[in-house]
């Protein structure tokens, strides 16, 4: 699929916003409506029961850290270490 864009290197003359072309104002519309549709689904999702239930775990993860502290960077270091073991560059 192949697309012809103009480029513009120097204009000796200033723009006229008459001139510009319709598609360059529908990337922001797009925004807007992504940016929306973001925050509609955030917003119904922080009313569901399932927001309140991971707040209820991270809170749990939370204490569970403050009173467990080296069990939870053992728990952190094993997993940074199989994740770096499966993520490596092959050579």
């Amino acid at each position: 699929m192949e697309q012809e864009v103009e480029v513009t290197i120097h204009r000796s003359k200033p723009a006229d916003p008459v001139e510009e072309p319709q598609h360059e104002t529908k990337i922001p519309e797009q925004l807007k409506e992504l940016s929306e549709t973001i925050s509609d689904t955030f917003s119904s999702f922080r009313e569901s029961d399932s927001y309140e239930w991971l707040l209820k775990k991270a809170d749990k993860a939370t204490d569970y850290v403050k009173k467990n502290p080296m069990p939870a960077i053992l728990v952190s270091l094993g997993a940074g270490t199989l994740f770096g073991l499966l993520f490596k560059k092959r050579r």
